[in-house]
């Protein structure tokens, strides 16, 4: 396992475009100048040692040098050992509805990004609690298993989107059946399934799924996101707008947040819905809520003993800058011979 000490200093790769931005005009400056002075049959001959080849031979010495000497400065570290650390927390799974009338911009930037912007904030707020995702539309699928990486929790949360499931529709039960499988610790006694969703579920079910979780210690909340008012399902390429999904005579569909859905499923599971159009306003009453719940202790593995590995990069980097250096842009005698690079 690795770490970044220093993420920032990734910025400095903006420095590779540039070199071979500045390696592209002067080539192209030099050939443009040659050419005002000589033919360029005649200076083949006048000059029958340069060669192209070892000049982009040594751009590449170089940005590769420049490259490792950027990720020494990131300072990347290793993980050495593992180890079992003892814990309290409690398990939070998000179920995360990514129909495509999450897409719809009633709320600003759509519903979808809002409800992914509550998922990460409740997670910058968890301590060593255990944190799991679902994403559901027609089907459910495990996003991210249980787990305390609350880092790679986020990572997997941005890349959740409708082209992630293979049916669409919004069974909020589907979730809940496969959110079962996520409680892998029975003397768990504070389990959380937050619900984060527009409501428009049309699985007549979806309230007895719900209940039998109840039952079996595991508290539902659901969070809605979007207006009662609704708005369009924007249908997009590449972020360009092609027009808005239509029904079958031809009529906009207009997707509205059904806060009455959400409101049944979280009452009979011994949970609560929270208007989520507002980010802070779920993301407080979450934060509280497992701050006074009872943890529960448990154990996980986790890398330690995290070693500095920049020298490695220090070293390679000046390595190739040295190479860069020392290798000229004249063809060399033994390639010459060989006529390796077909510069003959």
């Amino acid at each position: 396992m690795y770490q970044i000490e220093e993420p920032i200093y990734f910025y400095f790769f903006a420095i590779i475009p540039v070199i071979i931005v500045v390696f592209l005009l002067s080539f192209w400056w030099k050939k443009r100048t040659q050419k005002k002075f000589t033919d360029i049959a005649l200076l083949k001959k006048l000059a029958p040692d340069t060669s192209n080849f070892k000049a982009v031979l040594k751009l590449v010495f170089l940005i590769i040098g420049v490259s490792f000497l950027v990720i020494s400065l990131v300072n990347p570290k290793m993980g050495t050992k593992l180890k079992t650390v003892k814990r309290e927390g409690v398990d939070v799974v998000f179920a995360l509805d990514v129909s495509k009338s999450m897409l719809a911009e009633d709320i600003a930037p759509n519903r979808l990004e809002k409800a992914k912007q509550i998922i990460s904030k409740i997670i910058d707020k968890l301590g060593s609690d255990r944190v799991g995702i679902i994403i559901y539309a027609g089907n459910s699928y495990p996003l991210l298993p249980i787990t305390t990486d609350h880092a790679a929790a986020k990572m997997f949360l941005q890349n959740a989107g409708p082209d992630m499931v293979s049916s669409q529709g919004t069974a909020i039960n589907e979730a809940l059946n496969l959110a079962k499988t996520y409680y892998n610790n029975d003397e768990q006694t504070n389990r959380f399934l937050i619900i984060i969703s527009d409501g428009e579920d049309h699985q007549e079910e979806t309230k007895k799924v719900a209940e039998n979780m109840s039952k079996e210690g595991v508290k539902v909340y659901t969070i809605g996101v979007g207006t009662e008012k609704g708005g369009p399902i924007p249908m997009k390429i590449n972020g360009s707008l092609l027009g808005y999904k239509k029904d079958r005579k031809g009529q906009t569909v207009i997707t509205q947040r059904k806060p009455d859905v959400l409101e049944a499923v979280a009452n009979v599971a011994s949970g609560r819905y929270i208007d989520g159009n507002k980010t802070e306003k779920p993301v407080s009453f979450i934060e509280e809520l497992i701050a006074n719940a009872q943890k529960n202790e448990f154990e996980t593995k986790q890398f330690s003993d995290y070693k500095d590995q920049f020298q490695w990069f220090i070293g390679l980097g000046i390595l190739f800058l040295l190479i860069d250096i020392f290798f000229l842009d004249k063809k060399t005698k033994w390639i010459k011979k060989i006529d390796l690079f077909n510069e003959q």
